[in-house]
């Protein structure tokens, strides 16, 4: 396993602090990092922290749990019981992307003249936040304020509030809110498991495209595993400033542009939202029309029922829990008690990120933060994540388990595979079948029954 040197950010820009992780400067060479370390998710939909104008990123992403592309595993030379299918997590429709004009000058992070600029997430409402303050060539000072969540509460939604403020002047403003389904390739290495395996050619193809005043909704399927992925973004504007707006799609893209008349210091509010559904059986205009119902629902409740319905599900979540640090003597560690803190409340914030809302599928070994590892569910699930889950959310521990129930028709056909009775259970895998084109690996990690069985009994006695 290849070996990276840990770079850590600069503590005066990235401070600690019990419920945020927070960014206050703009930093290009942390863009990996901070892109896995800021995505939101809810198990799944996962959207990587890239910022609302689609870049500068390392690698851009928003992915759905269980939705994978397949491909032959070619060997050098074949052997009795190797796996012969790979499954790789597909990189969907990008759909948070917002962009920024004002009088005509784009607004674009590492070009930008940043005034002020402060990141962070919000482990205690679940939510990205982000305050920018920018100043134009042409010395008008524009406020750019928004707010990211993936809904923990409803699990096909995603949503955005976006404010943008003229302080000292008046101005042109457009915002543009746009989606791609772009098929980009994931970063391939022979060398490192880790990173996803890349496709020839494109990955999604397109079913079926409408929009409809602000509404877009694009529809495209996989090739080789028949999976449908529908998703649709709508818009809703407060402001006191004259605009209009107008939509447009094709196959692979829509964008609906808002046109504004800015006043000095009169808000410009957008809420975007965002819907994503996904089917191995529903034709694409069924499931269009799936995530037109949700998507009705959604934006008739509005930004702020959705906010709240996400602070409440946290809420509950860290009333389960939080562990809390106290009294961490400084004479004994490296870490102040504020640092360990922040790190704990992390790590259980991207587990809840990564499980809560899995249903029917498991948990990728990355989350739904990356591509890497290909999105695979591992033994970790069982060993790691299923205790805590047990003891804190059982019905997520339960629905864990049941998605392992049933892979047992997949884990029999691949015992008598390799000469067993019984079940045989995958070292990775999306779908069920095992997919580690690794020999020692699919055909010797036996362990994985054991794994499962450990975490089954740890659930059965709690």
């Amino acid at each position: 396993m290849l070996h990276h040197q840990r770079v850590k950010p600069p503590s005066h820009d990235y401070p600690a602090d019990e419920w945020n992780i927070i960014e206050k400067g703009f930093h290009p060479e942390f863009l990996a990092q901070l892109e896995t370390m800021l995505a939101l998710g809810n198990g799944y939909v996962g959207m990587r922290g890239c910022p609302e104008e689609g870049g500068p990123s390392f690698e851009n992403g928003t992915f759905i749990n269980g939705f994978y592309e397949t491909r032959p595993i070619v060997y050098g030379e074949e052997a009795y019981g190797f796996a012969k299918t790979g499954q790789t997590i597909c990189n969907v429709t990008d759909s948070k992307i917002i962009k920024l004009f004002v009088d005509d000058e784009p607004f674009w992070l590492s070009h930008a003249n940043l005034l002020s600029y402060e990141r962070r997430l919000n482990m205690k409402c679940g939510t990205l936040d982000r305050e920018i303050l920018w100043e134009t060539p042409a010395g008008k000072q524009v406020s750019i304020t928004s707010r990211r969540l993936v809904s923990l509460a409803h699990r096909h939604v995603a949503a955005i509030s976006y404010c943008v403020t003229l302080l000292n002047a008046e101005a042109f403003v457009v915002i543009s809110s746009e989606m791609k389904a772009n098929d980009p390739k994931a970063r391939a290495s022979e060398d490192d498991p880790r990173l996803a395996r890349a496709f020839d050619g494109r990955v999604l193809h397109p079913r079926a495209s409408r929009s409809k005043n602000r509404r877009i909704v694009l529809c495209h399927a996989t090739e080789k595993s028949g999976l449908v992925l529908a998703c649709a973004i709508d818009h809703d504007v407060e402001t006191e400033c004259c605009y209009a707006s107008k939509a447009i799609h094709a196959d692979d893209s829509g964008q609906v542009a808002f046109t504004i008349e800015a006043g000095r210091g009169l808000p410009i509010h957008l809420t975007k939202y965002m819907v994503y559904h996904t089917s191995q059986t529903a034709s694409a205009e069924e499931l269009c029309g799936r995530a037109e119902w949700t998507m009705d629902r959604v934006a008739t409740r509005g930004w702020e029922d959705l906010l709240a319905a996400q602070e409440r599900y946290i809420g509950d979540f860290w009333r389960r829990s939080d562990v809390r640090v106290q009294n961490i003597r400084p004479d004994r560690t490296k870490r102040t008690t504020v640092e360990i803190q922040q790190a704990i409340r992390f790590n259980l914030f991207h587990i809840l990120q990564a499980s809560a809302r899995a249903e029917e599928a498991g948990v990728p070994a990355k989350g739904l933060t990356g591509q890497s590892y290909e999105g695979h569910y591992f033994w970790d699930t069982e060993i790691y994540l299923l205790p805590f889950l047990t003891y804190t959310s059982p019905w997520i521990a339960r629905n864990l388990l049941t998605f392992r129930y049933k892979m047992l028709p997949q884990a029999r056909t691949r015992a008598r595979q390799l000469g067993h009775r019984g079940a045989m259970f995958p070292w990775r895998t999306i779908n069920g079948e095992e997919a580690s084109a690794y020999y020692a690996a699919g055909t010797a990690q036996y362990h994985i029954n054991a794994d499962i069985m450990y975490a089954l009994r740890k659930y059965v006695h709690a």
